[in-house]
């Protein structure tokens, strides 16, 4: 990359890059290039918030449901890995944690996989010291709301997602009410869209052109 490149991404002129070469930027000094789009005075980061929330506490439901001890958003700082794990979920009789990852949007793939493998890693370290949990086995599992884009998504990569995702369907389902095993899984779930109460709503707005006299 030239010296020039370089130097307008130093001075904030990102403007004058393309999204490609930021990314390779980010790529050449092992970072990770996140584009935030503000709508609205954070209405859209409101949104997405309520969106990633409904999809938690409807799978905390689900796992609950199926006779799965559940903690939401337990958030981590070890050797310099941070992050939060949207839900841990546990099985005492066995032994058995569950590194449950929300995604409200799959897009990237490869970070995806990549923060679910450190959040797996370090469950039982996380799960000893801050909830007395001893695990002896983690298995994963991936939530993603049903939607048509989600699985056209997952479609896409069905090469990566069927060998890091393999259990779906009835036989996830049948593995979530009785585990045997560490497994790894993939979820969709459907989300009512509930009005929320004392906030103003979000809708679209139609522009009128005044007519010429």
């Amino acid at each position: 990359m030239s010296r020039g490149l370089i130097s307008l991404i130093e001075r904030g002129r990102i403007e004058e890059v393309t999204i490609r070469r930021l990314r390779r930027a980010a790529r050449e000094l092992d970072a990770e290039y996140i584009a935030v789009l503000r709508w609205r005075a954070g209405d859209l980061d409101r949104l997405m918030d309520e969106g990633h929330a409904a999809l938690v506490g409807r799978a905390a439901a689900i796992l609950r449901a199926d006779g799965w001890e559940v903690r939401i958003e337990l958030s981590y700082s070890v050797y310099g890995e941070r992050g939060s794990i949207d839900i841990l979920a546990w099985r005492a009789p066995m032994g058995l944690l569950l590194v449950v990852e929300v995604k409200t949007e799959f897009i990237a793939l490869e970070t995806t996989l990549r923060k679910h493998d450190e959040k797996v890693r370090l469950a039982a370290r996380i799960a000893r010291e801050r909830l007395d949990w001893n695990a002896l086995d983690t298995a994963r599992l991936l939530v993603l709301p049903s939607t048509s884009t989600a699985r056209r998504r997952v479609e896409r990569h069905a090469a990566v997602m069927d060998v890091s995702y393999p259990l779906r369907g009835t036989s996830l389902r049948h593995w979530m009410a009785s585990p045997s095993g560490p497994q790894a899984g993939l979820l969709f779930i459907d989300v009512e869209q509930a009005p929320t109460s004392g906030r103003p709503s979000i809708s679209r707005k139609r522009v009128r052109c005044k007519r010429a006299a």
